[in-house]
C-alpha cells in the first residue's frame, strides 16, 4: 500500500498525485494507486475543482473511485445538485434561497431543490480522459476508458471505450483485458461477441442479454458484463 505521507508518484514531477492521499472529504473514497494529473492546477485540490455540486450532508451521496484508475487534467463529477429539480412548478431553486423566501433550513428541505439520481462509481483499472464529464448516477465498469470530452449519462459497462457527447460505444479496451487480465484471444473474441450483441445487434437490451447467456461461452468476464447490465438502472447505448 501506499505511504499515507507518499503524494506524488513521481519525484520529478508534481503534476500528479496519488488521489488516495490528498482527498479528505468522508464522501469520496478511492482506491490505492489511483492517480490524478492536472497541468492547469494544483492536483490536490482535486475535490475543489472536479467533485461538483456536491453536498452529502443533504444527499448522502457519494463518489467511489477503485484502484488503479487514471483521471486526466480536467475531468469533472457533477453530482446530484446540479440538478434542478423537475417536479416543481418552476425549475428555479427556491429551497436554495431559503432566507429569501421564508422556507425550511433543514438538509431534506434544501435537498428538494434537485432531483438525485444517486453516486458516481468508477471501476478499478479505469482511464477518464481530459476534460470528461460524468454525471450523476453512473457506474463506470471495471478496464472502460472514456475518451476526452466525452459527456457520460448513463452506466458504462466494464471494458469498454465510450467516446462523444453524449457518450457512444467505441470498441473494447482489448489491452487491458490480454496484458492486466491475461484473457486469452478466444475469450477476448467471446467478449467481442457479447458487445456486438448489445451495441450493433439492434436488440433491446433485455434481448442482447439473453443472446449472451445463450450464445457466448460463459467466463468470468463474460458473467461480469452481464451482472453489470442486469443491475444497471441504464447503459450508456
Amino acid at each position: 500500500m501506499i505511504p499515507e505521507w507518499k503524494i506524488y508518484p513521481r519525484s520529478q514531477g508534481h503534476s500528479t498525485v496519488y488521489l488516495q492521499n490528498v482527498v479528505t472529504d468522508p464522501a469520496i473514497q478511492v482506491g490505492a494507486y489511483t492517480i490524478y494529473d492536472d497541468f492547469v492546477n494544483d492536483p490536490r485540490d482535486f475535490q475543489r475543482n472536479n467533485v461538483l455540486y456536491h453536498y452529502p450532508e443533504c444527499n448522502h451521496d457519494r463518489l467511489i473511485i477503485g484502484k488503479y484508475s487514471s483521471i486526466a487534467c480536467g475531468a469533472k463529477f457533477i453530482f446530484n445538485a446540479a440538478n434542478h429539480t423537475l417536479n416543481s412548478l418552476s425549475t428555479y431553486p427556491f429551497p436554495i434561497m431559503f432566507e429569501e423566501w421564508g422556507l425550511g433550513t433543514a438538509c431534506e428541505d434544501i435537498a428538494t431543490a434537485w432531483d438525485n439520481h444517486g453516486d458516481i462509481v468508477v471501476g478499478n483499472d479505469v482511464w477518464i480522459g481530459y476534460e470528461a464529464v460524468i454525471l450523476a448516477g453512473v457506474t463506470i465498469g471495471d478496464g472502460a476508458i472514456i475518451g476526452s470530452r466525452a459527456v457520460v449519462t448513463k452506466d458504462v459497462p466494464p471494458y469498454i471505450i465510450m467516446n462523444g457527447n453524449p457518450a457512444e460505444y467505441h470498441g473494447i479496451n482489448a489491452a487491458v483485458l490480454q496484458h492486466k487480465h491475461q484473457v486469452s484471444e478466444r475469450v477476448l473474441r467471446h467478449i467481442v461477441n457479447a458487445y456486438r450483441l448489445v451495441y450493433q445487434g439492434n436488440f433491446s437490451v433485455q434481448d442482447a442479454l439473453q443472446k449472451i447467456e445463450d450464445q457466448v461461452p460463459m467466463s468470468d468476464e463474460i458473467h461480469n458484463i452481464i451482472n453489470f447490465i442486469k443491475n444497471s438502472k441504464g447503459i450508456v447505448k
